[in-house]
């Protein structure tokens, strides 16, 4: 393994191809925990085919670690990703198009009263019921997703999503973030402790979770967003 990487590195393409062909199994290993996510398996294997290039091309013998053991996270970090980016909400272009009137509209208001516009004389200067302002408001800000990074560097990073699932980490590592996890999820009142474990564990759209929970979709984006956010800020405590 180390004689083919070190030939890959000086240019050898066979010796390169090689070491892909020898690690695919790996890259299918690692496919399979992020099965069921609305992604094909075969996308999600040339992803992690990526992955599996880059710790090829970056990896050391200085290292003294197996090249599996360097490989997992990386090829691991190449599919989170994807999934990261992927999942960032689509936002439709009237829901832009009346972000940008409400965006307007409540610059104009606060100038001419000296506060904050309400929901209500939004409403009534641009002619859209308050419930479609929020959502062109929720629609066309910043998705805080569970694959948002918490850590980076620049061979790897953290996602809140590791908090969630740990496979691959050492064992103390493992139970490390499995307690992190319980304690995140404690500090939920019931109800959103039920909308983390119906969008994350049971994979669940916001519609579906919107209709077990009798709420709005507009609701569970907006309690989701804050919960998340919540949770971010108290892992990196």
């Amino acid at each position: 393994m180390i004689a083919l990487i070190k030939q890959a590195h000086a240019g050898d393409k066979d010796a390169r191809e090689k070491l892909i062909s020898d690690n695919l199994g790996l890259v299918w290993s690692i496919v399979r925990r992020f099965e069921h996510r609305g992604h094909e398996r075969e996308e999600l294997f040339q992803i992690g085919c990526i992955g599996l290039m880059k710790a090829i091309d970056k990896f050391e013998t200085a290292y003294e670690v197996k090249f599996s053991t360097y490989a997992v996270p990386m090829i691991m970090g190449e599919i989170k990703r994807f999934l990261r980016d992927s999942s960032m909400m689509k936002v439709s272009r009237s829901l832009k198009e009346n972000g940008w009137r409400v965006k307007k509209a409540s610059e104009r208001l606060s100038q001419e009263y000296g506060r904050d516009a309400t929901l209500q004389e939004i409403s009534q200067e641009i002619g859209l019921s308050v419930e479609d302002i929020v959502e062109a408001m929720e629609a066309n800000e910043e998705v805080a997703s569970i694959y948002q990074p918490v850590y980076q560097s620049d061979d790897s990073e953290m996602y809140l999503v590791d908090q969630v699932s740990g496979g691959g980490m050492p064992k103390t590592e493992e139970l490390v973030n499995h307690l992190l996890l319980e304690q995140l999820l404690g500090e939920l009142d019931e109800k959103e402790k039920e909308l983390i474990e119906l969008r994350y564990f049971k994979e669940m759209t916001q519609v579906q979770v919107a209709a077990k929970l009798g709420v709005s979709q507009v609701q569970v984006s907006r309690m989701e967003r804050k919960i998340l956010t919540r949770m971010k800020k108290a892992s990196e405590r």
